[in-house]
């Protein structure tokens, strides 16, 4: 019961805290599939919604704007007499005692039981059958929006999701337009919701927030990939206070209402009188006409001098325009970076179902269907796996065709990442961009180039180094170490040796 701010203050920390336990509880618990994983996953983080929300709770309690928690401490303290102590003391006994008379069933309630049913519970996600539970992204919406829109060009699905996050190739003039803005919005919504469903556990805002900051940076240097001249090339006055590349028929602008049209018309010096149709109309003309080359008769009095000032205002526009959308392509790239085992799962599956016919696909989905069906909940159960086959994403071994044709029972060593072994072309080929790889690469102060794929002996690594440098001039002078010093009696020193010697007072 907590019919007191103090006793509140006090269930809420400890509903804090076994909150915490049943989190590490549930943590340190082996899951028996990815299925389970995920649900795992998903219980977890509804446990740390729940510590926020408990949190922001006990901030009320102690910030007390109303003075309760205040009052309350004020009122155990005055009772400075002993003689007044027991009978508030009886008092509060009395009235617990009333309230378990009334509430006979308050007693037996636990709130522990009811923490407990959290590990119980399976979380209601949900994925497209596309998405087959998480394993493939379902990019099928987002494809149509790409090749029907004016800056796509028309592809395979399966190529669509290789290349769909390569967007600094695409020139810089087919990405300020609406159409274009709304596609990345589309991206990013479904991307979000996606890796928040398989990886409840990823904090994305606070990714988000340290990507601004970086972005920040880089879009002062002009070192954002895909827009690194940020200076505009010189642009009419069409494009200040309404970017017409947003708009392709008068009807669109007539819904911006005539107010916002008599402000875009009068920026750029025109005449802002007439109906909504006509002041759309007139701002229209701007859409495939310059501002110098429009007729006179179209501006109004002494307005030329404007034009400069309306030129100003829609290059200030469209580098806000271009900021905005730069930010939105720096989100998506981070998180294909962080779906990147999916998107090359996913493009494997497309080009797999290319060669499958109706029946065959049918086939393959009913037996994972079955397979799904048929886990077992006794996670002690043991897996008849006499050929040691690697264990797919259902927890179950791979079929002994696909271990073949991948040529997992083929090794790969690679000296650069301590001799660590790489099972099948495939996994060999991507560890050279893993951190592993990198990690080796930085320890020898080598870059990871391309140029050192394929290349996982060390020797070799620093012998192809040392041409690129000679090839490239790299074997520059080092004056610490080649500039030579003679001191009074003749000795030779290098700068390094005789800075030291000076410091110590040897020389």
């Amino acid at each position: 019961m907590a019919s007191t701010v103090l006793e509140a203050t006090r269930a809420k920390h400890e509903d804090m805290e076994r909150l915490e336990r049943l989190a590490v509880r549930e943590l340190q618990r082996e899951p028996a599939n990815a299925r389970d994983r995920l649900y795992q996953s998903h219980r977890v983080r509804h446990m740390l919604d729940l510590v926020i929300s408990t949190s922001g709770k006990l901030v009320e309690i102690y910030e007390d704007k109303d003075n309760a928690r205040k009052d309350e401490i004020s009122n155990h303290l005055s009772s400075t007499v002993q003689a007044e102590i027991f009978p508030k003391f009886y008092d509060r006994l009395k009235e617990i005692r009333d309230y378990h008379r009334r509430n006979p069933s308050a007693r037996f309630v636990s709130a522990t039981d009811d923490f407990e049913e959290l590990l119980k519970e399976e979380p209601a996600i949900e994925f497209t059958g596309e998405e087959a539970f998480g394993r493939y992204l379902d990019l099928h919406e987002l494809y149509n929006e790409f090749i029907n829109s004016k800056f796509g060009t028309p592809m395979e699905y399966s190529a669509y999701v290789g290349t769909f996050s390569h967007v600094e190739k695409m020139a810089q003039n087919l990405k300020t337009s609406r159409q274009y803005r709304e596609y990345l919005e589309h991206i990013l919504e479904y991307l979000t919701s996606f890796l928040y469903r398989t990886e409840p556990l990823q904090d994305i805002e606070k990714i988000f927030a340290k990507l601004e900051s970086e972005f920040e940076e880089q879009w002062t240097n002009g070192e954002v990939p895909g827009w690194e001249s940020k200076d505009p090339e010189k642009e009419s006055a069409q494009e200040s206070v309404i970017d017409l590349d947003y708009y392709t028929t008068v009807e669109e602008l007539v819904e911006l209402g005539p107010e916002k049209l008599k402000e875009a018309l009068a920026a750029r010096g025109l005449k802002s009188g007439g109906t909504v149709q006509q002041r759309a109309e007139r701002l229209f003309l701007l859409k495939h006409t310059p501002l110098e080359q429009l007729d006179r008769k179209h501006f109004a009095k002494g307005s030329h001098s404007s034009v400069s000032n309306a030129t100003s205002n829609g290059n200030n526009f469209k580098d806000n325009l271009k900021k905005e959308i730069a930010l939105m392509e720096v989100k998506m790239r981070r998180l294909c970076e962080l779906l990147d085992e999916i998107i090359v799962r996913t493009k494997e599956n497309a080009e797999k179902k290319l060669t499958l016919t109706y029946e065959e696909m049918e086939a393959e989905r009913e037996e994972e269907e079955v397979q799904a069906d048929s886990e077992s909940d006794d996670e002690d159960q043991q897996i008849y796996n006499p050929l040691k086959l690697p264990m797919g994403w259902d927890g179950k071994p791979i079929p002994y065709w696909l271990y073949k044709l991948h040529g997992l029972g083929q090794e790969f060593k690679c000296e650069i990442c301590g001799n660590h072994s790489y099972w099948g072309r495939r996994a060999y080929e991507r560890h050279f961009k893993e951190w592993r790889h990198q990690h080796g690469m930085r320890c020898l102060g080598i870059p990871n180039t391309k140029n050192f794929n394929e290349i996982t002996s060390i020797q070799e690594a620093k012998e192809l180094w040392e041409k690129i440098q000679q090839r490239q001039g790299l074997n520059k002078w080092r004056p610490d170490l080649e500039e030579e010093y003679e001191d009074q009696e003749g000795n030779i020193y290098n700068k390094k040796t005789y800075t030291d010697l000076q410091r110590q007072g040897l020389i």
